[in-house]
């Protein structure tokens, strides 16, 4: 999957091992930060589910090279006009320090509460690795409350920007807590039903570590079989 991959400098590769570990997941895999969501609720009753991909990018000696790709599917269902519940599975495939390919899934899920309607919400998912090459999933809880925007820009486009606070929960040595701020946007002809969700994203520790993901998602909503 990765014939053309560099082996990391061991500068960078430091780097990388650090912000990996702070980000407390076995094996070297980037916890997943997109959001490919608006703030919109989704209503009493209605629901939605959007398959997408993700890919994550690391600094090596001034270039960005791929290291992770996610595979997932998230859906929301609407417990009220104000609250919804959302959950989320990625399959992930990466690369390590060395180079070798590793495996894990991840699931997530969380309240996401509306502040203002239709342009501001929060969500607060807590999510583990399991499977593949993880070797302890009590070492990979965290929690992400996470800021959503949605600021409609022409009929059938609008701008999601959201920041999130990436929060260990496991008392392993030399874990931090990290930051991500992403900027998604939902195309469509008729949003209540259907949008394609481009989104690029940053997560650093504001100590000069950071990484990269772009994502595209597809959302399908019960709108669009009634």
């Amino acid at each position: 999957m990765y014939p053309k991959a560099k082996v990391l400098s061991v500068r960078n590769a430091l780097a990388l091992l650090a912000l990996a570990s702070a980000l407390a997941f076995a094996a070297g895999c980037i916890a997943p930060f997109s959001d490919l969501q608006s703030a919109k609720m989704l209503g009493k009753g209605n629901y939605e589910a959007t398959p997408g991909y993700s890919a994550y990018l690391a600094e090596d000696e001034g270039d960005m090279d791929k290291i992770q790709d996610h595979f997932l599917v998230q859906g929301g269902y609407g417990l009220s006009n104000f609250l919804d519940l959302r959950l989320r599975y990625e399959h992930v495939s990466a690369l390590n320090i060395e180079g070798d390919s590793i495996k894990a899934n991840i699931l997530a899920f969380g309240p996401k509460m509306r502040l203002a309607k239709n342009w501001l919400a929060l969500y607060i998912p807590i999510g583990f690795a399991f499977g593949g090459d993880i070797e302890s999933s009590s070492d990979t809880w965290q929690l992400h409350p996470t800021l959503l925007m949605t600021l409609p820009v022409a009929k059938y486009f609008e701008l999601n920007p959201s920041a999130k606070i990436m929060i260990p929960l496991s008392g392993a040595e030399g874990l931090q807590t990290l930051y991500a701020f992403n900027l998604g946007l939902a195309l469509s002809t008729d949003i209540h039903k259907w949008a394609i969700r481009p989104e690029f994203g940053l997560c650093t520790n504001f100590e000069g570590d950071y990484f990269l993901q772009y994502s595209i998602g597809l959302t399908l909503s019960s709108g669009l079989f009634k």
